[in-house]
C-alpha cells in the first residue's frame, strides 16, 4: 500500500470518528439535560419514543446489571477492537472499509466515554410496534451498526474483486 492511501484512509475514517463521536455525545447531553431521570420518556409517534436509559451492560441492553466492573471490562475489549480496526485500516484499500472503520470506532469511543464519565452508556432512540419493543440504541449504536454493514458489503464486494 502507497503511504498516500495510508494517509488519506487515516483522514478519512479520522474525520468520521469525530463527526459520529460529536453528534453522538451532544444528542446524549441533549438527552440528559432533557430528561433528567433515568426511564423518563416522550411518547413522539406511535412507534416512537424519546427515553432515557442507562445501559450497564453491552449491545440491546445483554449483560445489563448493576455490576460496576462492566465499565472496565467492556472499555478495555473496546479498547482492544478499535486497536484492531487501526491495523486493518492501515491495509485498507478503497474507500468503503475506512469510512465502515471510522463509523465502528466513532460509535466504540461514544459508547466509552460513557461508561468511563457516567457508568453506562446512554440510550435514547425507543422504537416499538405495539408491545414489542427494539432496545433502546443512540446515535454510537447506530454508527457501529452501519459501520458493520459497510465492512460486510466490502468484503463481500471487496472478495468479488479479488476472485476476477
Amino acid at each position: 500500500m502507497r503511504m498516500v492511501d495510508v494517509r488519506r484512509n487515516l483522514a478519512l475514517s479520522g474525520a468520521i470518528i469525530v463527526v459520529v463521536l460529536i453528534l453522538d455525545q451532544l444528542s446524549k447531553l441533549w438527552i440528559i439535560a432533557r430528561f433528567p431521570t433515568i426511564n423518563a420518556f416522550e411518547r413522539v409517534t406511535d412507534f416512537f419514543d424519546l427515553v432515557r436509559v442507562a445501559n450497564r451492560g453491552v449491545s440491546f441492553g445483554l449483560f445489563n446489571n448493576d455490576a460496576a466492573i462492566n465499565a472496565i471490562i467492556f472499555s478495555l475489549l473496546a479498547a482492544v477492537i478499535v486497536v484492531v480496526l487501526v491495523v486493518w485500516l492501515f491495509r485498507s484499500t478503497g474507500y468503503l472499509l475506512p469510512v465502515a472503520i471510522g463509523l465502528v470506532i466513532g460509535g466504540a469511543v461514544g459508547n466509552v466515554a460513557d461508561r468511563l464519565r457516567l457508568g453506562a452508556v446512554v440510550d435514547f432512540l425507543d422504537f416499538h410496534l405495539g408491545t414489542w419493543h427494539w432496545p433502546a440504541f443512540n446515535v454510537a449504536d447506530a454508527a457501529i451498526c452501519v459501520g458493520v454493514g459497510l465492512m460486510l458489503i466490502d468484503g463481500l464486494i471487496g472478495g468479488r474483486e479479488a476472485s476476477n
